[in-house]
C-alpha cells in the first residue's frame, strides 16, 4: 500500500509529465509553422463528432422548420384536394355544447357542468361541520369519500340513461371537468385533515408542556419555555398575522378561488402577485382564440378523415398498411397534441393565474429535453405531478412503504384516470389507455438504460418516439373498437 506522501509524489510526476507533453506539442507547432512548405493543417475534429464540442446548429434547426413547413403545406394541399373544405364553425358549437341537431333542444353537457357546483358546496359544508364538532370526524371523512365517488360516477350514470343526448366532445369536457374537481376536492379534504391533525398535535404538545412545568426537571422547563417563546414570536410576527389559518379558510370565497386557481393542490395561503398585467392577459386571450380555432379546424380537416379511412385497414389486420396509416395519423395527431399542450399549460393556465394573481407559474418543465420516460412524466404536467407527489406518493412512503410501490400506485391511479377520460365518453370499456399508462414504468427503465448505455440523445429519442407513435396507436385501437360496435366494416 502506498503512503500519502507517495501518492502526492505520484500526482506531482503525472502533472509534470502532462505539462512537459504540452510544452513538446507547442514546440512542434512553432517548428512546423516555420517550415518552408507553409503548413496549414492542425489537429482538429469534424464538427459532427462528439469530441468536437460544437453545439451551434441554428442553421440546421431553421432548415428543419422550413422542411416541416413545406411538408405541412403539401399535406394540407393534398388533404384539401382529396376531401375539400371540411371546416364548419357551426359544428363546433354543436359538439362543444352537446346539442344534437334534430333530436332535442337541451344542452346536457352544460347542465352537468353547472351541477358540478353542488358537490363542491357539499364538501365545504362537511368540512365546516367537522371543524365546529357538529359532524364527527370519522363520519365526515366518510361523507367526503362518498361525495368524491358520487362526483366521478355521476357522468357515467347520466350517460347510461341519456347517452344519445350527448356529443362525444360534450361528455368528454364534462368528464374532464369532473375529474379535475375530484382531484381538487381530494386535495381540499386531505389538506384540511392535515390542519386539524396539526392543531390537535399542537394542543397535546402544549398540554404536555404545561405538565412538565410542574415537574422539578429544570432542563425540561428551560427548553419548554424557549420553544414556546420562539413559537409565539413566529406566530405574532406581522407576516404571520396576514396569513389565513384553519378553520378561517372554510368559506365559499376561499374554496371557489381554489377551484378556479391553476393548481390541483390546496393551500390556505398561495403566493400572490402585486397586480394584473393587462398586456399579458390580452396576449394569452389572443393565443387561446386563435389556437382553439386552429385545433378544431385541423381536427375537422385532417384528423377525422384520416381516422375514418383507417378503420378498414385495421379490420383487415394488414401490418404494412396499418403501419402506413399509423405513420400518416402520427403527424396531425402530434401537431394537435403540441398545440393542446401550449394552449392548456401556457396560454390558459397563465391566463387564469394572471387574473387570479396566482404567482406560481411553473405549469411545465423542459420535458422536451427529457432523456428518459420518468423525467418526462415528472416535468410535462406539473400540476398533476405535484398533486401525485403530495397526496399519493409521500403519504404512501410516509407509511413505511417503498418508493417503488408508491410509484406503481401513482401510475395505476393515473392509468385509471386516463381510462375514465376515454371509456366513459365512448360508452365502451376497454383497457388500452390503462395498459398504455401501466407500460410507462417498464419503458422508463428501458429508456433509462438506453440513456446510460447509449447516451442522453438516444434516451431523448425514445421519449419522442413514444409520444409520436404511441398516441396515434391508442387512438386507432379505440376508434377501431368503436367502429366495430357501431358501424359495419367495409367488406
Amino acid at each position: 500500500m502506498t503512503t500519502e506522501s507517495e501518492e502526492k509524489a505520484l500526482r506531482y510526476r503525472r502533472a509534470q509529465s502532462v505539462s512537459k507533453a504540452e510544452e513538446i506539442t507547442e514546440q512542434e507547432k512553432r517548428v512546423r509553422k516555420l517550415q518552408l512548405d507553409k503548413p496549414i493543417h492542425t489537429p482538429r475534429d469534424s464538427l459532427f463528432s462528439w469530441s468536437s464540442e460544437f453545439n451551434n446548429f441554428t442553421g440546421l434547426v431553421n432548415w428543419g422548420f422550413l422542411m416541416l413547413s413545406v411538408g405541412g403545406v403539401r399535406l394540407g394541399l393534398e388533404n384539401f384536394l382529396k376531401y375539400g373544405l371540411r371546416v364548419n364553425p357551426f359544428e363546433w358549437f354543436i359538439v362543444l355544447t352537446g346539442y344534437n341537431e334534430g333530436t332535442n333542444s337541451q344542452y346536457p353537457s352544460v347542465i352537468l357542468i353547472v351541477f358540478s357546483i353542488v358537490p363542491i358546496v357539499i364538501s365545504l359544508l362537511v368540512e365546516k361541520g367537522i371543524a365546529v364538532d357538529f359532524v364527527p370526524e370519522k363520519f365526515g371523512v366518510g361523507l367526503q369519500i362518498f361525495n368524491l365517488f358520487f362526483l366521478v360516477s355521476l357522468p357515467m350514470v347520466v350517460l347510461n340513461f341519456k347517452g344519445n343526448d350527448f356529443s362525444f366532445v360534450g361528455i368528454t369536457s364534462v368528464c374532464m371537468l369532473y375529474l379535475i374537481i375530484f382531484l381538487k376536492l381530494w386535495s381540499y379534504t386531505q389538506t384540511n385533515h392535515w390542519c386539524r391533525s396539526g392543531l390537535k398535535k399542537k394542543y397535546l404538545d402544549n398540554k404536555l408542556r404545561r405538565q412538565s412545568l410542574s415537574a422539578p426537571n429544570w432542563n425540561k422547563l428551560i427548553t419548554a419555555e424557549h420553544d414556546q417563546s420562539k413559537e409565539d414570536l413566529i406566530n405574532d410576527s406581522p407576516a404571520a398575522a396576514k396569513l389565513t389559518k384553519y378553520p378561517d379558510n372554510l368559506n365559499l370565497k376561499d374554496l371557489f378561488y381554489f377551484m378556479l386557481a391553476p393548481t390541483l393542490c390546496y393551500e390556505l395561503n398561495y403566493p400572490r402577485t402585486d397586480r394584473i398585467r393587462k398586456r399579458f392577459v390580452i396576449k394569452r386571450i389572443l393565443e387561446l382564440v386563435f389556437g382553439v380555432n386552429l385545433v378544431l379546424a385541423l381536427f375537422q380537416q385532417w384528423m377525422i378523415p384520416t381516422i375514418i379511412n383507417s378503420v378498414d385497414t385495421f379490420a383487415k389486420m394488414d401490418p404494412i398498411r396499418i403501419t402506413e396509416r399509423l405513420l400518416k395519423l402520427a403527424v396531425p395527431n402530434h401537431l394537435l397534441w403540441l398545440c393542446f399542450f401550449y394552449l392548456t399549460f401556457h396560454s390558459f393556465l397563465n391566463l387564469m393565474a394572471e387574473l387570479l394573481q396566482f404567482a406560481d407559474r411553473k405549469f411545465y418543465g423542459d420535458w422536451w429535453n427529457a432523456n428518459n420516460i420518468s423525467t418526462f412524466w415528472n416535468s410535462w404536467n406539473m400540476p398533476v405531478h405535484m398533486w401525485a407527489v403530495r397526496h399519493v406518493y409521500k403519504p404512501i412512503t410516509g407509511l413505511g412503504y417503498t418508493k417503488f410501490l408508491a410509484g406503481i400506485v401513482v401510475f395505476a391511479i393515473s392509468a385509471l384516470f386516463h381510462e375514465y377520460l376515454v371509456s366513459v365518453p365512448l360508452q365502451m370499456f376497454r383497457i388500452w389507455a390503462f395498459l398504455g399508462m401501466m407500460a410507462q414504468p417498464p419503458l422508463a427503465v428501458i429508456s433509462r438504460h438506453a440513456e446510460i448505455r447509449l447516451g442522453p440523445r438516444w434516451g431523448n429519442i425514445m421519449v419522442w418516439s413514444s409520444l409520436i407513435l404511441g398516441q396515434p396507436l391508442a387512438i386507432m385501437m379505440y376508434y377501431h373498437d368503436y367502429a366495430m360496435l357501431h358501424f359495419k366494416p367495409a367488406q
